[in-house]
């Protein structure tokens, strides 16, 4: 072996050597994905002579992300299902495969557990009068430095996507504490001797699509609602945030239901632009007349116990969900004389509601059960979620909504 050969090899080596601490050194300054297709193309057209490249790469579907010397007619010529899905190792084209890989000397797949997530075609097309061509000269280099740049490149991808989660998380965080202090807490809801309020919020997620607010309207009358947005998420809770705003500045003493609920329904039309909707039970309760009245928008029947005579009801009256249509067409005003002591129980869908066998099935039991006796509602309201959470731990009814309850106490 002469001298003049064994000091091209060593040179070769060196860089061979130093390309690849070169990329070791710019993966690790976190060089964005773009970049780093740059350099390796920059090695293998300039420095290897391989002028023709393309890189194929699996994420959720097979993406084309480096082509040099190709035509977009080669390369969208090239199915990667139907051309290159059989080849797990370096394989050289050749007759027997698909016509549009021969505009290419081989392919070199990046494999993990035996499913191939890259492939790096590549080809020498310059003609030479002698020598062994580039591509089969530096192939097994070729090989080494596709997988590091595909390993580089699902690094970065995988990092900026824990960004990006990270992000979400807080912002997730930051909303369900804002949420939080928009439902009011037990201490801040107004109680008196006649009527006793006790208030229960469980979010299925950091933010729920679940209200409920409680509103002095004057000397001897309150006014209450517990609402349900559809859908879940951070849209649910913007949407039921924008409800509790209109809800605070339309509910006022001179107001009837009525025109109350048709003015929230233009609001959250407006809002919603019929995507969602919302489901309310909203009522106003007099202490003087002991008179109650509301209307049901959709939402599940709220329960009332009469203690005397032990006698239960359910409270429908009322319309359609707000935001389901424009101009609700009928509003039915419920109107009841509380005459005797009683408690009531408003509540949103996930307390009654439970996946069995795939299935959704819809049960009031555990709150006809637990509201039934002479205890006080804020015992009542704790041991009906006792029991809902029991369901869920020995019988497998799962929890897969927002849980809220707004109990009443009438003297």
């Amino acid at each position: 072996m002469s001298f003049g050969v064994s000091s091209k090899r060593l040179k070769l080596s060196t860089f061979k050597l130093n390309a690849l601490l070169s990329m070791a050194q710019a993966i690790s300054s976190d060089m964005k994905t773009e970049d780093l297709l740059e350099r390796f193309r920059i090695i293998l057209n300039n420095d290897l002579e391989i002028d023709r490249v393309a890189f194929y790469k699996f994420e959720k579907t097979w993406e084309l992300i480096l082509a040099t010397n190709c035509s977009a007619d080669l390369t969208n010529q090239i199915d990667v299902e139907r051309d290159l899905s059989s080849i797990t190792d370096i394989a050289f084209i050749s007759s027997s495969h698909e016509r549009t890989l021969h505009a290419f000397d081989a392919v070199i797949p990046v494999v993990q557990n035996n499913a191939p997530l890259a492939y790096v075609l590549i080809a020498d097309t310059k003609e030479e009068a002698k020598g062994v061509s580039a591509t089969i000269k530096h192939l097994n280099f070729v090989q080494t430095l596709s997988i590091i740049i595909f390993v580089a490149i699902e690094n970065l991808r995988l990092f900026h996507k824990t960004l990006e989660q990270e992000a979400m998380k807080k912002e997730l965080e930051l909303a369900s504490q804002m949420q939080n202090l928009l439902v009011p807490d037990n201490d801040s809801i107004p109680q008196t001797k006649e009527v006793k309020i006790h208030a229960f919020y469980h979010p299925h997620s950091e933010v729920g699509g679940d209200f409920y607010d409680v509103i002095e309207l004057g000397k001897d009358e309150v006014g209450f609602c517990i609402a349900d947005v559809s859908g879940k998420g951070m849209a649910a809770a913007l949407l039921m945030s924008n409800f509790q705003a209109n809800l605070r500045a339309l509910f006022t003493h001179d107001i009837t239901l009525t025109g109350l609920v048709e003015k929230l329904n233009e609001r959250i039309m407006s809002t919603a632009k019929g995507e969602r909707f919302i489901t309310i039970f909203i009522g106003r309760y007099n202490r003087t007349r002991r008179q109650l009245e509301y209307v049901n928008a959709g939402h599940n029947p709220p329960v009332l116990y009469s203690m005397a005579s032990n006698h239960i009801s359910l409270l429908n009256e009322g319309c359609v969900g707000l935001g389901m249509v424009e101009d609700i067409p009928f509003i039915s005003v419920g109107s009841i004389r509380i005459s005797e002591k009683s408690k009531l129980l408003c509540y949103t869908d996930g307390l009654v509601e439970y996946i069995n066998n795939n299935k959704v099935e819809l049960s009031t039991k555990i709150i006809e059960q637990n509201l039934s006796n002479n205890d006080p509602i804020s015992k009542n309201v704790q041991d009906i979620f006792k029991a809902r959470k029991d369901k869920e731990q020995f019988e497998g009814f799962g929890i897969f909504d927002d849980i809220s309850m707004l109990g009443f106490e009438f003297s």
